[in-house]
Formats: structure tokens, sequence, C-alpha cells
């Protein structure tokens, strides 16, 4: 509360100085001409520091947004001030003859250089260094810059999402520095993330987004499946049997932690019951993971010309095994998430009972909040299975001892995608980071 006190506080001052300088011939006509350089020192001021109390704010990132936010502020009270102003002046002092018209030309330019050095200067800052802007809100705010109404509108809308986005990480950077001595995910056996289907770890492309960095703070050990993108159930889970191998030869540790998204959870069930690496896993929770299969895939491949499907797997498996991938499997990857398969799999893979499994779920309240392509899979999901993360049934998610259900009051949701923070979007009310910081901290807790 008191920060956003000092923000308001700071902003009327600064809109204050802007308007002020923006003002400055009919200052000098009114004023000591001493006061104007002055002026126009805190005006110079102001547009490289907006807030001092930002250097509160422990990242650099975060500060230039802060500040570019704050001047975006101050140029709205500014700009409404000049132009109260100047209208006063048309229907005042010129009709009086009081001041010249030349004058009067000269101080709306003044005004407009001014007032433009502080919108640039804000909207240039918070362009480079907003996450929650995102392309879509960029893209209105550059389209409605000349509408009048509408521009301010998105100006409004582009100060707000700022001022959320540097409390929220703010508020998360302190929270981490206050625990950090208590290392809340320091597991007694390290972290395996494992990616779901059409994906790959990549080293400056997170399959995971900004969640790993959280529980590393808080001092986890992360490592990453770095199996192919598409494969067999089978064939992933022999992949992820070595690399679990690699894993407690390379730390030394007995076991693992394995957190795996979507498929991903099927390929760890398959690894540790199939091949051999059982008394190498501590726990396994699976995100998002369709155990019972998706029956909208059974209807998609069931109506799809062999054609049609052989040129898109073809062209798939082309493109992945150019980024890394041996010896992608489009088809095999997507058979083995139909209804029919995934039957016949919890048929003959069965728990370890020396594993402990757990398993996350969630649902997408309106499709238009899933994002490309979720939006467009989530209408089918609802017409063969009902409620859905944009993909995966509400349904198909229960498995092993322990379930999360996971969802947000309003039109939101949580998605498929969001669930891996694969949007790096701040949801209100679900904070997919430290959602994930409480998941290994219970691990933690229970003496994994």
């Amino acid at each position: 509360m008191a920060r956003k006190i000092f923000r308001v506080l700071f902003c009327v001052f600064d809109g204050a100085i802007i308007s002020a300088a923006s003002l400055s011939l009919f200052l000098a006509s009114i004023t000591s001409s001493l006061l104007l350089p002055f002026i126009f020192a805190v005006f110079l001021f102001i547009n490289v520091i907006p807030d001092p109390m930002n250097f509160n704010i422990k990242r650099m990132r975060l500060r230039i947004c802060s500040g570019g936010a704050e001047l975006l502020c101050s140029f709205l009270i500014a700009s409404s001030v000049a132009l109260i102003f100047h209208v006063v002046i048309i229907f005042t002092y010129l009709s009086d003859n009081a001041i010249g018209f030349i004058t009067f030309l000269y101080s709306c330019l003044l005004s407009v250089i001014v007032l433009s050095i502080v919108f640039w200067n804000g909207i240039i800052r918070v362009y480079a260094t907003s996450v929650q802007l995102g392309l879509k809100r960029r893209i209105i705010g550059i389209l409605l810059g000349f509408v009048p109404v509408a521009n301010l509108i998105a100006l409004i809308m582009i100060i707000s999402v700022c001022f959320r986005e540097v409390d929220f990480e703010d508020n998360k950077d302190k929270l981490n520095e206050s625990r950090k001595d208590d290392c809340i995910c320091k597991t007694r056996y390290p972290i395996l993330l494992v990616h779901g289907v059409f994906f790959r770890d990549f080293k400056y492309l997170d399959y995971w987004g900004r969640i790993p960095k959280e529980p590393i703070k808080n001092g986890a050990s992360v490592f990453y499946g770095e199996h192919q993108s598409a494969s067999s159930v089978a064939e992933a889970g022999k992949e992820l049997a070595e690399r679990i191998k690699q894993i407690t030869e390379s730390t030394g540790c007995d076991k693992v932690n394995i957190i795996a998204h979507s498929k991903g959870g099927l390929d760890c069930r398959y690894s540790i019951s199939m091949c051999g690496v059982e008394d190498s896993v501590a726990s396994l929770t699976t995100i998002n993971t369709p155990h019972r299969g998706c029956l909208f895939a059974d209807y998609l491949l069931s109506g799809i010309p062999e054609s049609v499907k052989n040129a898109t797997a073809k062209a798939y498996n082309s493109a992945l095994r150019k980024l890394g991938d041996d010896d992608p499997d489009f088809l095999s990857a997507v058979y083995d998430l139909t209804d029919e398969r995934c039957s016949m799999f919890n048929e003959t893979v069965k728990d370890s009972p020396r594993v402990y499994y757990q398993s996350v779920g969630s649902k997408l309240n309106r499709a238009t909040n899933g994002k490309f392509p979720l939006n467009f899979t989530y209408h089918i999901a609802k017409h063969f299975d009902g409620d859905n993360d944009g993909l995966v049934s509400e349904r198909s998610f229960k498995w092993g001892d322990s379930y999360v259900f996971l969802t947000v009051d309003g039109k939101r949701g949580i998605s498929h995608g969001d669930m891996i923070d694969l949007n790096r979007e701040n949801i209100e009310g679900f904070d997919v980071r430290e959602f994930y910081v409480q998941l290994v901290n219970e691990l933690r807790e229970k003496g994994y």
C-alpha cells in the first residue's frame, strides 16, 4: 500500500513539473526567469529517474518498466493540464488580445515537444521491458495510438498492466529473498522435469518457461529429460530410463523425483515399470497427463485421410531431425494418446509399489483464454470429453495416491499450456511458479 501511495505522489509531482516545463513561456511572464532553469533541470532529472523509490525494486528490468509506466502516468496528468490551460487561453487572453497569437503557437509547440519527450521515454521503456504486455497489447497500443479516446484507453491499459507486473514480480523477488536460507525446495533427491509431446528441451527456450528458476532459487536441484519431441511411449520411456541412470550416476543420488507434463507422464510410467528404473525413482508427479487418453484424438485420427496423416508426419519428422531429434515418430506419438491405446496401456503397465505417484489437472473455463491452438482444440475436446484444459479432459488427469485439480474463478481458467508457463503470463488467482515451489516443498516434506 505504501508503495502505491508513493507512486501516486511521484506521478502527481512529476506531472506538475512536466506541466510547468511545457507552459514555461507563460510562466516566464508571471514569475522570475530564474525559476525556469530549475524547472527544466528537474524535468531532465525526472526523465532519467521518474521515481527514486524504484531503487528499492531488485531487478533492473522492473525498475525500468516501473519508471516507464510512471512517466506515462505523468504524461497523462501533464497533457490534461496543458490542454485545459490552452483552452482557457483561447477563450480569455486571446479574445482580449492580452497575449499575441504567435506566443500562443510557440506555447503549443513547446508543450507538444515536452510532452512528446515524456511519452516516448515512457513508452519505449515499457515496450522494451514488460513481459506481460505481450505482442497483442503492444499491437493494440500502436494501432490505436492516433485514434482519439481509444488511445487514452489503450494507454491506461498499458500503464495498469505494467504496474501490476512490477508489483507482482517484485513481491516474488522479496518472498524468495525472505525464505532463501530455508531452502524449502531442497529435496532429498533431485528433480527431473520431463516435457510433453511435440516439444524439446532447448538451452535457450525452456519448455517450462519461468518455472524451473523458482524451485532452484529455493534450493532445488533440477534436471531435464532431454528426450525426443515425438516418439511412442515405449521409445520415450527407454530414453528416459537412460537419462535417469545418467543423473543418478553423475550426482551420486540413488533416486530422482520426476515431474512430467502431458504425454511425458505416460512416458515416465512406462519407464518406471517396464525399463528397470523403478528403484531409481522416488516419486512421479504427472501434470495434465492424459492417463485415459483423448477421445477427440481417436476421432481426428479416424477422420483424417491416410495421405494427409502421412504427409504431416513426414514434414514434422523431417523438421525435428534438423532440430536435434534422432528418430522422431509423429504418428506413433499421436496414436499412443488415443483412448484405445491408453486403455491398453493402463492394463499392461502397472504402477510400482516402490514409487509415490500423484497427479495434477486443470480446467480452461473459456476457449478464447487458451491461446492458439488450444482455443481451437478446446471445443473439440469439450464435445467428446467434456470439461478440459484445451487438450485433455478432466476425466483423464487423476492418477496415483494424491490428486490436485486447479482452476480459477471467472472466465479465465488454467490451460494445458498455462501449467508449463507456456505464454509467460501472470494469471490472476493462480501463480504457476509458486505452485511448483510448493509442490516441490511438499515432496521435500514427504522425505523425497
